[in-house]
């Protein structure tokens, strides 16, 4: 191959690779309450501070979210929950999301949570809940509830996935909620709302989904 050819095939390889970086997002959560929205154009008061600029991509996907009893939570459902690591290798939950039939299967598996220092985020089915009592740290779990029993120290539920499955810890006071969709009707002034947004290459940020506390209620994570 002539010096030519090799020079206009390395050029070609590079602006290649330009082109895979500019068009490379990261997709960051940001919690927070509504301030405005104008068409497509939502702006978001951050629970850390700044008032952040976002815009709705057409296919922005809305959940509404209800707070609801610890009750709620019954064999063969499909939850998620935020937990951390107890010593004996179980979970300690510190929020529990309850999916809807048409959610079955979103996200399952069990990871780190990218939110919360040393916790995990589990999807998965509830095979089972029973009595326990145990202390500290947190994890994320989603799955569907196989079994529930009553404990006086709280309740146990196993949770099972592709591949796996995890026992966590169920406080009586944790909190508890309800995941059912949405629209765009949610997103008013005030609303608490968790936006999941890619950041564009020019520092856009673009909606993939967003979750909304309904009636005015606050999400736990």
């Amino acid at each position: 191959m002539s010096r030519v050819r090799m020079g206009v095939s390395f050029a070609l390889c590079l602006v290649a690779a330009v082109g895979v970086a500019q068009t490379q997002t990261t997709t960051q959560a940001i919690r927070g309450d509504v301030v405005a929205i104008n068409g497509a154009n939502l702006q978001v008061k951050s629970t850390t501070g700044p008032t952040v600029a976002i815009t709705l991509s057409d296919k922005v996907r809305v959940n509404a979210r209800i707070p609801a009893k610890l009750d709620a939570i019954t064999q063969g459902i499909y939850v998620g929950t935020t937990a951390t690591p107890l010593p004996d290798g179980t979970l300690l939950a510190s929020e529990v999301h309850i999916f809807p039939e048409t959610l079955r299967g979103s996200g399952e598996g069990h990871r780190p949570m990218d939110t919360v220092a040393g916790s995990t985020m589990t999807n998965a089915t509830v095979a089972s809940v029973t009595g326990n009592d145990a202390k500290t740290r947190g994890t994320t779990t989603n799955a569907t509830v196989a079994t529930v029993a009553g404990a006086e120290h709280g309740r146990t539920m196993r949770l099972t996935y592709k591949d796996g499955e995890k026992t966590v810890i169920l406080p009586d006071n944790v909190p508890v909620v309800l995941t059912e969709p949405g629209d765009g009707s949610m997103l008013v002034p005030g609303a608490h709302v968790i936006v999941y947004a890619a950041r564009q290459t020019d520092g856009t940020l673009i909606a993939e989904r967003i979750s909304v506390g309904k009636d005015g209620s606050v999400p736990p994570i």
